[in-house]
């Protein structure tokens, strides 16, 4: 059985009840937070479900603190273990680099990043994507590099419909490699680390890897800011 889990009007999940269990004992989630199954008809507290008392939540803890950002205690001490950060390439130099290698650097941070995705979510399926759109991407610019040389030698560009379908196939791939990835981190940052992840479909469908390392930024910089405090304990 699978719950969705409400905070201050925001929903998250849906998480099993080992999940719940374990996200309670990290105190990434409350007792006094709200969860329903489909089949409960009504919200009720956590501590419901697990059977607990809403008086053993972790001190230091209210029902208005921010579910995507958890206390120190809580990042210091993960009940499912530790991820390894995402890659931290600040998304401006990303965007500027891309733009001096005419989007070269980009296509290779974009397969930087779902290899990071691949390793921490074993199912995801945007570096095969992604490694798809690369190959495509090689080899329509194989074509365009052809009709480049022969416009240098005054030749008339040979335009062909296969390399026209190349083209196609490229856009569509890196969509769905877009998508995939999307997908892969907002499950990553809602579920092994709740850090209540969102993200904007039209950001991803024009902005793609450089919208995603925008997020990643921040992400790493709130998980930076709880080890800091954690430290300073």
């Amino acid at each position: 059985m699978q719950y969705q889990v409400s905070r201050n009007g925001q929903m998250y999940g849906p998480y099993t009840l080992e999940d719940l269990q374990r996200y309670v004992a990290s105190n990434h989630i409350l007792y006094t937070d709200l969860a329903k199954s489909e089949e409960m008809t009504e919200w009720v507290p956590v501590s419901q479900i697990l059977g607990t008392s809403s008086s053993g939540a972790a001190p230091g803890y209210s029902s208005s603190t921010p579910y995507a950002q958890p206390s120190a205690a809580a990042y210091a001490q993960p009940a499912a273990g530790t991820y390894q950060d995402a890659p931290n390439l600040n998304w401006g130099l990303e965007l500027l680099l891309g733009f001096l290698t005419c989007g070269l650097f980009v296509v290779v941070w974009n397969l930087v990043i779902a290899s990071w995705a691949k390793r921490i979510q074993p199912t995801s399926q945007a570096l095969m994507y992604y490694i798809i759109a690369t190959v495509l991407i090689v080899l329509n610019f194989g074509g365009s590099y052809g009709n480049v040389i022969a416009t240098v030698h005054h030749q008339h560009p040979h335009q062909s419909i296969l390399g026209g379908l190349v083209g196609l196939a490229t856009w569509i791939v890196r969509l769905i490699a877009r998508f995939s990835l999307r997908d892969t981190l907002e499950k990553h940052y809602n579920v092994a680390e709740p850090f209540g992840l969102r993200l904007s479909a039209v950001m991803t469908f024009f902005f793609g890897g450089i919208y995603f390392q925008y997020k990643l930024n921040r992400i790493n910089e709130m998980k930076e800011t709880l080890r800091y405090r954690n430290a300073v304990r």
